[in-house]
């Protein structure tokens, strides 16, 4: 005797193919858009940061290059997890870019700063 499989979605019993997997076209549809949405949500969440980050370094570097305390940037909402690409020049510096704003972590004087920079033709 078959063991009856249920719906995962609405709980049903499945008529029809023993490979069948959810009672109506309806919950198969429910189930794509629970996944979709779920895989979604974490992209939102990381385009949501970069856009932070892009107009923090834009507000934060009107010159094109700044200097500015980690801490001050970070309490704005600046989470340097997320960045876009890198780039490393000479000294091996490598420098963080959100887009075409970029900021590289130092220490001076046992204070913690972002040096922002710009991104420029060299670079490529």
């Amino acid at each position: 005797m078959d063991k009856e499989k249920s719906c995962p979605i609405c709980e049903a019993i499945i008529a029809g193919r023993s490979d069948k997997k959810f009672c109506s076209m309806k919950c198969k549809s429910i189930n794509q858009y629970e996944k979709r949405q779920k895989n979604e949500g974490f992209f939102l969440k990381v385009e949501k940061q970069l856009r932070i980050n892009r107009k923090l370094l834009k507000r934060f570097n009107r010159s094109g290059f700044a200097t500015i305390r980690k801490s001050e940037l970070i309490s704005a909402g600046f989470n340097p997890k997320f960045f876009t690409h890198y780039w490393k020049n000479a000294n091996g510096e490598v420098y963080l870019f959100v887009y075409e704003y970029g900021f590289l972590s130092k220490k001076t004087n046992g204070k913690e700063k972002y040096i922002l920079v710009t991104w420029q033709e060299y670079m490529n």
